[in-house]
């Protein structure tokens, strides 16, 4: 396996999310922020964050089948989600959890951040996600 994921004794638990990611591969794959739009550029989910995240959860498994990986081979996650407080997490976590099935995401998630933002490039994107994974 080219990706292990895992989160050391010691490391703060529970956390929807590994601590670590070791990667033994050479091909290198970094899908740029994803965002909830079609292939058409047509918003997904207005104003809802859960379908946002998920939406552009698919996105990135789009982009990540286009160069051979899948959620499996993700060395990192970062979100960006924007105008953040805590009381968003159920939404956020609503979303992950809605998608991750559907896309081979295991939750945990790979080792990720949150990154509360006060804009992204368009008033209604909620959330953007960028993915780095490996492959041999």
């Amino acid at each position: 396996m080219t990706v292990q994921h895992f989160t050391p004794e010691g490391m703060l638990q529970p956390v929807p999310y590994h601590h670590v990611a070791v990667g033994t591969g050479t091909k290198h794959v970094h899908v740029s922020g994803q965002v909830a739009r079609r292939a058409d550029g047509t918003p997904v989910a207005p104003g809802d964050l859960a379908g946002q995240v998920a939406q552009a959860l698919r996105n990135t498994a789009i982009g990540l089948a286009g160069a051979g990986a899948s959620f499996a081979d993700v060395l990192r996650l970062t979100f960006y989600v924007t105008r953040w407080s805590p009381e968003k997490i159920s939404d956020f976590m609503g979303g992950v959890e809605a998608v991750a099935d559907e896309i081979g995401l295991r939750l945990p998630l790979p080792p990720a951040s949150l990154i509360g933002v006060e804009y992204l490039f368009e008033p209604d994107v909620l959330v953007e996600v960028e993915a780095t994974a490996l492959l041999d």
